[in-house]
């Protein structure tokens, strides 16, 4: 008798935290709205104001549909689910953190980028770019004020024996003062990207400081 009370005890107990598992998975809202990373007139991928993305792939004759967003392609990627239309949709199990981030797919073993987004630099290959939105995003957000300039600077390498490329940084008042002097800052791009990624990705060129 008591090992069938320990039994129906077990079972209850399990059945009580499938139970509360289901009502604390947190809800997804349905205000899903173009990635700012798209290309022109692309309506996917998207981002919600939670930080997850949904995504939506033209390919009908593919088998399989993986999507490889974040470091580490967010623990194996998140697969898509094709529709009767012969399109993949597909949504992250959960948000993704607040920043740019590079993706790929993965279409029948083969790595693509999305048609939908712009391409990057990163990763040591062109990659597709997100921008999740981030609380302080109206720091480096394009406002009607003075901006500077970024400038293309080719020059010759005698270690590489080779012309390599710079791209310097100027702030708006920079010129108008001859005698004013201003301090040097050396950014590295560090592994993977390129010199591109400072004012491409990171939109250092468009932060601003009153």
């Amino acid at each position: 008798m008591k090992r069938h009370l320990i039994t129906i005890i077990l079972i209850l107990t399990l059945f009580g935290s499938m139970c509360f598992a289901q009502t604390n998975q947190p809800s997804i809202t349905d205000d899903f709205n173009p990635s700012s990373l798209n290309q022109p007139g692309k309506e996917y991928p998207q981002v919600n104001s939670q930080g997850y993305v949904r995504f939506r792939i033209e390919a009908p004759q593919a088998q399989s549909v993986v999507v490889s967003l974040g470091l580490g392609g967010t623990k194996g990627g998140t697969p898509l689910t094709k529709a009767e239309d012969g399109s993949w949709i597909g949504t992250t199990t959960g948000p993704m953190e607040e920043g740019f981030h590079y993706y790929h797919l993965t279409v029948d073993g083969g790595v693509f980028n999305d048609p939908g987004a712009l391409n990057f630099y990163g990763s040591t290959r062109w990659e597709s770019g997100i921008e999740i939105p981030a609380h302080d995003q109206d720091f480096y957000a394009l406002k009607d004020v003075p901006h500077g300039n970024v400038q293309q600077i080719l020059f010759p390498s005698k270690s590489t024996s080779t012309s390599r490329r710079a791209f310097v940084y100027t702030p708006p008042t920079y010129g108008k003062d001859k005698s004013k002097r201003y301090p040097v800052l050396y950014l590295q791009h560090g592994w993977g990207e390129d010199e591109t990624a400072w004012s491409n990705q990171g939109l250092a060129n468009l932060i601003w400081i009153t």
